[in-house]
């Protein structure tokens, strides 16, 4: 079974790297509505944490990140790797992109229950069309 690759757009916001900070922030924007594809968080610089967020409607997340006084930056691109689960499936999506000469910035990846698995995969802007050809995004 072929992998399923969404190239995406996600936004970054910044909080204070502090107790409570993404609970606070996710908890706001289901109350406007928002769904959201996928979510990451992790330290920053200066004691800041960055929360990346991929939301099934980027209109529908900047409103109410507007409404909620949020600063989101992007969007940005993030690919959505859904496939069936296998002992080698993301090595072989990094070999095809290493193979194009391309880095990966970062990667989440997990299994999803049920033989699935799912990832998340960052390229530099200037890669992004050539790694979605590689990858063959929708």
């Amino acid at each position: 079974m072929a992998e399923s690759v969404r190239r995406l757009d996600y936004f970054v916001i910044n909080v204070a790297n502090k107790r409570g900070e993404g609970a606070r922030v996710l908890q706001a924007l289901a109350q406007e509505g928002v769904n959201l594809l996928a979510f990451t968080g992790f330290p920053g610089a200066s004691g800041k944490a960055q929360l990346d967020f991929v939301p099934e409607d980027g209109a529908a997340f900047r409103a109410a990140a507007e409404r909620l006084k949020l600063r989101p930056r992007g969007p940005k691109t993030v690919f959505l790797i859904e496939g069936e689960d296998r002992a080698g499936a993301v090595g072989a999506l990094l070999a095809r992109l290493a193979e194009a000469r391309i880095n990966v910035t970062a990667i989440d990846a997990l299994a999803a229950g049920s033989g699935r698995y799912c990832a998340m995969l960052w390229v530099k802007p200037k890669d992004v069309d050539q790694a979605a050809a590689v990858l063959r995004a929708a």
